[in-house]
This record gives structure tokens, sequence and C-alpha cells, in this order.
């Protein structure tokens, strides 16, 4: 407990909270059901973990009684599948991490960026040509997140996914306005 008597928050990687968040969306997941709605939701502002990272942070949250696993066997009899779901002591660490936890800041690592800071040693039309793709990358980022956001208007469950979904279709917009911007800062610099 914390001074304040909220239960102390365990010592977790952020990726077995956002584990364990995907987990209190659904009865229960695989793995690969995991991996998939990182991919749809998560890699637009956090990052999607590789299937080993999510295998680990399944057992971690285990270990810790935060999500329990059945084995269920598929339909030809031999393989069997592992779904996880979140226990009622995972909802209520989940929920007191996203509640009581100190936020970590935002951690920009944007390679175009720095490209562009080291201008004085690019050449010009490559320097052109990387934010050009950049535009085209966030052009097409923006209308996935559109999409996503738009098929999880369909499930009630997902109003919070949807929502920071739309958040996202915001900055990949502002992502292709503000290279647009330098792209025109650069041609000014060089004329």
């Amino acid at each position: 407990m914390t001074d304040g008597g909220t239960p102390a928050v365990p010592d977790l990687p952020t990726t077995a909270w956002a584990v364990l968040g995907m987990l209190s969306h659904a009865d229960e997941l695989s793995g690969y059901d995991l991996k998939k709605w990182a991919d749809w939701s998560l890699q637009f502002f956090y990052w999607s973990p590789s299937f080993s990272q999510i295998y680990a942070e399944l057992k971690r949250l285990e270990k810790h009684g935060y999500a329990s696993s059945r084995t269920v066997v598929q339909e030809d009899g031999v393989r069997g599948k592992r779904m996880y779901a979140i226990t009622p002591e995972g909802r209520a660490a989940a929920a007191n991490w996203v509640n009581h936890a100190p936020v970590e800041a935002p951690v920009l690592k944007h390679s175009v960026m720095l490209r562009a800071w080291l201008g004085n040693l690019a050449e010009p039309d490559r320097l052109r040509d990387i934010l050009t793709e950049h535009i085209a990358y966030a052009e097409k980022m923006r209308k996935r997140a559109e999409a996503d956001a738009q098929g999880a208007e369909a499930n009630p469950d997902w109003a919070y996914p949807e929502l920071v979904l739309r958040w996202c279709v915001r900055h990949y917009e502002a992502e292709v306005d503000f290279a647009r911007e330098l792209l025109a800062d650069i041609d000014r610099l060089t004329e």
C-alpha cells in the first residue's frame, strides 16, 4: 500500500501493462490474437511487441496472478492453442497502474527529424526525397488508423481504443503538415 491507501503498483514493464490492458477488452485471447490486436491498434502510438515479447509478458502476468491460461484443443484434435484471460486481480492491477503509476514522458525517436537536423551534411535532393517518402508513409498510416478507428466503432467495448485511434489520425495529419512545412523551409534555405 502507498501512503494514500492505494495498492502499490508492481514494477512491471510498460509492455506487460499493454498486454494486460489488451486482455481487459475480451473474455480470452491467444498470443496470436494479442499480436493482431497490437498490430491493429498499439502500433500507431506505442509499438507492436513481437510474439516472443507478448508470450514473455503473458508468462510474467500469469506468475503475478494477473492472467490465467488454458489450452484449447483445435478441431484437428492434435494441436492445442493457449488462451489467456485477465483475472480480477489483473483487472484491479491494470486499473491501479492506469490511475496511479507515474506517466512516462513520451520518447520521440524520429529518424527523419534526425536526418533533417543533420541537413548540413545531406545532399539537398536526398533530404527532399526523405521528407517526401515520410509524407507518403504518414499519409498511409493516417489512412490505416482511420480505417481501424471506423472498424472499432462497431464494438462499444472498444470506445477508448477508437478515441485513441482518432488521435492517431490527427497525429499523422500533423506529421504530413510538419514535413511539408520543413520541405518549404529547406527550399527557402537552399535558394
